[in-house]
């Protein structure tokens, strides 16, 4: 199992996501103000059950917000972001990439020649859903040839929801 570093805008997520978790947590279990009645020497204090203050309902609308939109960027656009070569060094891996897979594509089967073409066209990573339009093949081929690419070592699949992306190695 490869470690997955984190950093950048999924850190200032994660961060935000257990912070609002913090606070929601205090507010919610902490909701009663008390009243403090002074009359002579005397002091009684009492509390207002079940009662929030408007600075309390302000502070969990906007923890609940902060909370939904860091928990729906962890969830959703985080996962689609990595992999992708960046910069001048990941295009020169790329590109390396691309020049051992020209060699050999004329090895292989004509549906796999297809994939592989499919997969060097959109920079070496692709839904497999999307692979099936491209290549016009039926989702059968598609898996058997995948099954066999990545038997070969030439591709990694890798689940993200209810598919899978597929990246050339």
């Amino acid at each position: 199992m490869e470690a997955r570093k984190i950093h950048g805008r999924t850190l200032l997520a994660a961060a935000l996501f257990l912070s609002s978790i913090f606070v929601m947590g205090i507010k919610l279990s902490n909701p009663t103000p008390i009243q403090i009645f002074i009359a002579g020497n005397q002091t009684a204090i009492s509390q207002l059950p079940g009662f929030f203050t408007f600075s309390d309902t302000v502070i969990l609308i906007a923890s609940s917000f902060i909370l939904c939109a860091a928990g729906a960027y962890l969830l959703f656009f985080d996962s689609f972001q990595a992999k992708r070569p960046a910069g001048p060094v990941g295009r020169l891996v790329l590109e390396d990439r691309k020049g051992k897979w020209e060699g050999l594509i004329k090895t292989l089967k004509n549906d796999e020649q297809k994939i592989c073409k499919a997969i060097m066209d959109s920079d070496g990573i692709i839904n497999q859903s999307e692979l099936k339009e491209k290549t016009e093949l039926p989702k059968a081929n598609v898996s058997r040839a995948l099954d066999l690419l990545e038997s070969r070592g030439l591709v990694e699949r890798r689940r993200r929801g209810m598919g899978n992306v597929v990246m050339m190695r």
